[in-house]
């Protein structure tokens, strides 16, 4: 087939028009997936992509990204000032308004001379021994629970009685000293004491407290008994023991010295607790 002069322009002219136009369709195409990359290399959807929720219900939750953005921007409301934490009211001694608790006061259990003895054996009944050992030969009677004892001597954690004579373990025993002379001294700061103990048999257990003159002292019971108020010169002003109906005694102080809170006992003794406070 031959072709004209005119018909080999004409066709070589659309061929030229053709590649020309696949040209600008490629250039085109390449410009568009410049200017969009794939999600997945996209700098928004790596920069700020909001993680959703996990499965854990421990795991704590994130802000969204705006409501932490928001929250770094704004500055606080002057409507709703910083809270900051309150502050504890002190115990310290000195502070005004502070409150200093009571000191507690006991009488010591050892050490001293013991007079009488209750028994009080968890395995009873208590075996009273000739010698103080523990030997299956030497038991020379026995003792029921709750018998009071007189005791003569103490002697490596043995008490030797007089009725059955013999020896009884003394931690089978409850016991405490006969006589007793113990200064009460508050806390820092304080100006109440609570004293409590125990007389076993016949004893007087008697506490020092110093008192200036015109300072106001208050004696209160917290049990049956009420302590004898005595005076640095010997003169009793309150808590006679002859009338023992009193619970409790407020005074000023006639003089500065040493007062004596005095308890006597002449049989099977007693508990007492009392406290005393001066201001």
């Amino acid at each position: 087939m031959s072709f004209t002069k005119r018909q080999i322009i004409t066709i070589s002219l659309a061929g030229l028009a053709t590649a020309v136009g696949v040209a600008v369709a490629t250039i085109q195409s390449g410009a568009m997936k410049q200017s969009n990359p794939p999600l997945g290399e996209s700098p928004t959807s790596t920069t700020n992509q909001i993680a959703g929720p996990t499965n854990n219900p421990e795991s704590p939750q994130p802000e969204p990204l705006q409501a932490q953005t928001q929250a770094a921007q704004s500055p606080p409301s002057q409507s709703q000032p910083a809270k900051t934490p309150a502050l504890q009211s002190s115990v310290v001694a000195g502070i005004p308004g502070s409150k200093v608790e009571p000191v507690v006061v006991t009488p010591p259990n050892s050490g001293c001379k013991i007079s009488q003895a209750v028994v009080s054996d968890p395995n009873p009944p208590l075996n009273v021994r000739s010698i103080p050992q523990v030997r299956g030969s030497n038991i020379v009677g026995k003792l029921k629970n709750n018998t009071f004892v007189s005791v003569a001597e103490e002697q490596n954690g043995w008490l030797r009685i007089t009725d059955p004579p013999g020896w009884i373990a003394k931690n089978r025993t409850e016991s405490s000293c006969s006589n007793v002379t113990q200064q009460i001294n508050f806390r820092p700061g304080g100006d109440e004491a609570i004293v409590k103990g125990r007389i076993i048999g016949g004893g007087t257990h008697s506490y020092r407290i110093r008192a200036r003159k015109g300072q106001t002292m208050t004696v209160r019971s917290r049990k049956d008994v009420f302590p004898q108020i005595i005076t640095p010169r010997g003169k009793l002003l309150a808590g006679d023991p002859y009338q023992g109906n009193e619970t409790e005694w407020t005074g000023k102080v006639p003089v500065t010295g040493n007062y004596t809170l005095q308890l006597d006992s002449n049989f099977r003794g007693y508990e007492y607790e009392f406290s005393v406070k001066l201001r």
